[in-house]
């Protein structure tokens, strides 16, 4: 079992750029796909980004790509998001996932565990 917990959120003025960090505590962090999602008010969760096992390999969100950044040091048990340009439309509670399956997924139902949240706000 894994506890995650997000940080790094909060007011950033359009354009502007945030780190996310999703610092895990529990066994074998390393065996998990790392996913953020993100949900605004009176929206449906979404997906953003997900992050292979070892980090080789990563998928993101149409709306995201080539502004976000997903990262994992997995000697840190550590994921991040890396967010520049970020713009109105990305202010969401963003939420950290693991998978324990061996593929990466972009399904929210796949992932196993959750952190509490962190909120992302874009002023224009």
């Amino acid at each position: 079992q894994v506890q995650l917990v997000e940080s790094g959120g909060g007011l950033v003025q359009a354009g502007g750029s945030l780190r996310l960090s999703c610092a895990a505590s529990g066994r074998s962090f390393s065996s998990y796909v790392m996913g953020w999602f993100r949900q605004a008010p009176g929206k449906e969760r979404e997906f953003v980004a997900v992050i292979s096992r070892s980090g080789g390999t990563t998928y993101y969100a149409d709306s995201v790509k080539g502004r976000f950044t997903i990262s994992r040091d997995n000697a840190k048990n550590t994921v991040y998001l890396q967010m520049n340009s970020l713009k109105p439309e990305d202010t969401a509670a963003y939420y950290c996932a693991a998978d324990s399956s061996y593929t990466i997924r972009t399904t929210s139902r796949t992932y196993d565990y959750w952190g509490q949240g962190t909120q992302v706000t874009v002023s224009s």
